[in-house]
């Protein structure tokens, strides 16, 4: 039978004399100590020098299936933590609010493995997961009615809204359903779509990887989160400002330049030369894309390197996102190749994926602020 905690919770931390985010998870515990009183019993355990207290932290991270090395290692009830960040400060935090209020949580295990008893854990109970928060002006969220996949198909549709390349595809179009050789015409759209969808999995990709190898590094995660911030801005600014056409970053000069372009391009008599054309064409265009809305990219790796997943896990996502945000223009591309017109299309719709956008900015940035953990959805 588990040892219940009456009415208090005990926080065991592992720690080594002389490790910096020890020191800091040390002072946090003092302002736990103030707010909570005698509710939280705090007992330490010196890792470095005393051999018999790293055994015993070896032993706990085995019966808790935590194979994760280092230190500060914290237990609190049968949830375990490595490391000590802006999450791990939230999650403990969060952990023992809960142990306080749900007695059949509070399961001290430290004490049943110090006493030689079988440990009985239930496995529902290893992880505390309260995904309801509140952020400021948007109230209260559950973030357990959303994942990762469909986290990865909102932001990858809304971004693919995106007024800065929509305008080049229609153009694009525009030429492609009055060519003679239609097979030629296809191919072309075919190609631009393809270089623009590879532009941009190549440019998350490369985000992804640093995102990872900095997850753990509090200033990058403030940056990502003002670069949301200002994008929110910058976007709901523009639903009310812009015109139609949306497009903040490309004026009528620069536009009437890449229209001359594309003439150039599909007329080109080889047609090799053709479809490099239009390669060039779709890399300029979204580059071009990326300045006016990387944001959404940028914030959607980050919240992929908050989950623990593997290679293949990261690249499906990122294909998952790839997919819809080239909906659109796969849609609109469709129609107009079958139907050999442009009558229906409009760039009024764009309008409003600045207004989303900077919504889904708004959120993930203040998330990234304030409660970071509530992106981890697979922990």
């Amino acid at each position: 039978m588990n040892v219940k905690a009456e009415n208090k919770v005990k926080v065991y931390l592992f720690y080594g004399d002389g490790c910096p985010h020890c020191a800091d998870e040390k002072e946090f515990f003092k302002d736990l100590k103030e707010q909570y009183d005698d509710r939280v019993e705090f007992i330490y355990y010196e890792v470095w020098k005393n051999e018999e207290n790293d055994k015993l932290m070896n032993l706990l991270k085995q019966k808790l299936d935590n194979n994760e090395k280092g230190v500060p290692f914290t237990i609190i009830g049968s949830n375990s933590f490595i490391g000590y960040n802006t999450n791990v400060h939230y999650q403990i935090e969060e952990t023992i609010k809960a142990l306080l209020e749900d007695d059949e949580k509070n399961i001290d295990v430290v004490s049943e493995i110090l006493a030689n008893k079988e440990i009985d854990i239930d496995q529902s109970k290893l992880k505390f997961e309260d995904g309801t928060f509140k952020i400021p002006l948007l109230g209260k969220i559950d973030a357990r009615k959303v994942s990762l996949p469909l986290i990865s198909i909102v932001i990858g549709l809304v971004d693919g809204f995106n007024p800065c390349a929509m305008w080049v595809l229609l153009f694009l179009l525009s030429i492609l359903i009055g060519m003679q050789n239609k097979k030629r015409a296809f191919c072309l759209g075919i190609t631009f779509l393809v270089a623009s969808a590879s532009v941009y999995l190549l440019f998350m990709f490369a985000w992804l990887g640093i995102a990872i190898s900095m997850k753990d590094v509090a200033i990058l995660r403030t940056l990502v989160a003002m670069v949301a911030l200002i994008g929110a801005f910058i976007n709901i600014k523009a639903f009310f400002t812009k015109s139609a056409d949306g497009c903040t970053v490309t004026d009528a000069k620069k536009k009437q330049k890449v229209f001359e372009k594309i003439k150039k391009f599909t007329s080109e008599k080889s047609f090799i030369l053709a479809i490099i054309g239009i390669i060039t064409l779709a890399v300029s265009v979204n580059l071009i894309e990326l300045a006016c809305s990387a944001g959404l990219p940028l914030l959607f790796t980050q919240i992929l390197s908050f989950n623990k997943l593997s290679g293949i896990e990261y690249a499906l996502y990122i294909g998952l996102y790839i997919l819809f945000f080239m909906l659109d223009d796969i849609i609109i591309f469709s129609i107009a190749m079958i139907t050999m017109k442009l009558t229906g299309i409009s760039n009024k719709y764009t309008k409003y994926s600045h207004l989303i956008g900077g919504i889904i900015m708004l959120l993930i940035g203040l998330l990234l602020i304030f409660k970071p953990s509530i992106l981890m959805f697979n922990l």
